[in-house]
Order: C-alpha cells, then sequence, then structure tokens
C-alpha cells in the first residue's frame, strides 16, 4: 500500500499549509477582520457585509471553523461566531517562524 505524499512534510509545514488554505480566500480574512471588531457575529449579520450569498458565507464559516480559527455556538436559531484567539496566535507564531526561517536562509 502507497504511503500518503502528506507523510512526507513536518507536521509544521502541514499545520502551516491548512491555515494558510483557509486564508487563502478574501472573504475569509473579510470574516476574520468583522470577528475581530464586533467579538461577535451571526451569520446573517456576515452576509449583510459582504457581497456573497448566505450558502456562500457559510461554506468560508466552516472553511474557517475547520482550521479552527473560529468557533460557533448555537443560540436558539441562530450560530454566534467567535475568533479562536488561542488558535489565532498559534498561526501567528508558526507564520512568524516560518518567515523567519526563510529571512535567515538567505
Amino acid at each position: 500500500m502507497a504511503t500518503p505524499k502528506i507523510a512526507a512534510f513536518r507536521e509544521s509545514e502541514i499545520t502551516l499549509a491548512t491555515y494558510a488554505k483557509a486564508l487563502a480566500h478574501p472573504a475569509r480574512v473579510a470574516i476574520l477582520n468583522m470577528l475581530s471588531k464586533k467579538q461577535i457575529c451571526i451569520c446573517g449579520d456576515i452576509v449583510e457585509e459582504l457581497p456573497l450569498s448566505q450558502s456562500t458565507v457559510s461554506q468560508h464559516l466552516k472553511e474557517l471553523k475547520s482550521a479552527g480559527l473560529i468557533t460557533g455556538e448555537v443560540n436558539g436559531a441562530c450560530v454566534c461566531y467567535y475568533l479562536n484567539v488561542d488558535q489565532i496566535q498559534k498561526v501567528r507564531a508558526l507564520f512568524l517562524q516560518f518567515l523567519s526561517e526563510l529571512e535567515n536562509e538567505q
């Protein structure tokens, strides 16, 4: 049986790539910016501020949640979204370490 190619990479590289993928769309960056300013948002609030349909916003929220960058809490018929500050700090540290390593290689 073949070994998955992803097994050839370090855990930090896989994690960094997961975060980079989650941040690779301007709508997701905009959602994170919104959440940082408001501390809490429901999907409807986000839909009102972005030029995207509700289903598209939901897909972007799903990607951010899957990467651990946001959390969602059911509140009645709504889901309230929050930044996952611990995870954001981890992302920051990983990107800083990665970029520092690139600079030091020069």
